[in-house]
């Protein structure tokens, strides 16, 4: 399957507050075409996903992609990597959510891959994970392997739900932001989900909201050097309510992106998030970006 798009859905960015919309124009948003379209593609790729998740436990060797060489990429890549020809060099590490490993993120390694960045590498942690903050531990540890085996000092990782409050955990509270140059979150609990409270296992205690280690993120982090772009959406069924999907912290450079119709499990492979993550990681987009005239954010 290919990644998907369609009409209304162009990200929105936006640093401020959440707007708070009226129950009507929730209501009339719920019965739009293109959420009816965006939950028609959420059940297509969660059939797909079931089929696709044996082939994601096993993590494969890192290999740089011979195609991605200085002087040789097409002249779409070259625009993108316009500004900050390294960027390309960087390593990339997609971080999976709860339940889940690498497959979910198929599409857009191989997304990134032909956008040119030369090393995307994915990561599975332990199905039996029980604490956010060990996760992060294991994370950093990773971190450190994939810098020796490439030579670089700094990583991009982008985590889907669960794996980006992984990440953000280690960044903000175990100094991570040393290893770590920018953090894409998609569809991740910055906030907890009300959802958490219908599971009573200790990790997904964690995600409730109010929670200790919601808590600890929350406190002050004024020395944090990873800037932080949280992609969200208003059909996530996971993360509720959506504004729980924003990063809203003063003390990091972060950037909230709104995209509409789009389910929980089809945000790594939605074509204009994968597009929203790679002109991130090329340098192409600020955390003080604001949105463009006439468009508005509601979560």
């Amino acid at each position: 399957m290919r990644a998907t798009s369609g009409p209304e859905r162009h990200p929105e960015s936006h640093t401020g507050p959440a707007p708070v919309g009226t129950p009507g124009g929730t209501l009339r948003a719920l019965c739009s075409p293109a959420t009816l379209t965006g939950g028609l593609t959420e059940l297509a790729w969660v059939g797909a996903h079931v089929l696709m998740y044996p082939l994601g436990t096993r993590v494969p060797a890192l290999r740089p992609d011979p195609r991605n060489r200085p002087g040789q990429q097409p002249p779409t890549v070259r625009a993108l990597f316009a500004a900050d020809p390294l960027a390309a060099r960087i390593p990339v590490l997609l971080v999976h959510g709860l339940v889940d490993n690498r497959s979910v993120f198929s599409v857009m390694q191989r997304s990134l891959r032909r956008r040119g960045f030369a090393h995307v590498c994915t990561w599975n942690y332990s199905p039996l994970l029980t604490d956010v903050a060990r996760g992060a531990a294991d994370l950093g540890a990773h971190i450190e392997r994939l810098c020796e085996q490439t030579g670089y000092d700094r990583v991009h990782v982008v985590g889907h739900s669960l794996g980006g409050l992984i990440a953000r955990y280690h960044v903000q509270r175990q100094g991570g932001d040393r290893r770590v140059e920018s953090l894409v979150t998609l569809g991740t609990p910055h906030q907890g989900s009300v959802l958490a409270h219908v599971v009573p296992t200790p990790l997904i205690r964690q995600l409730r909201p109010g929670s200790p280690v919601l808590r600890e993120l929350a406190e002050p982090a004024p020395a944090c050097r990873t800037t932080v772009t949280a992609i969200y959406s208003d059909l996530d069924q996971v993360v509720l309510p959506t504004r729980s999907g924003r990063c809203d912290h003063p003390d990091l450079a972060a950037r909230n992106v709104l995209v509409r119709g789009v389910g929980h499990m089809s945000l790594p492979r939605h074509r204009q998030v994968v597009d929203e993550v790679a002109a991130t990681l090329a340098g192409r987009r600020e955390a003080t970006d604001r949105p463009a005239v006439g468009r508005t954010a509601v979560a």
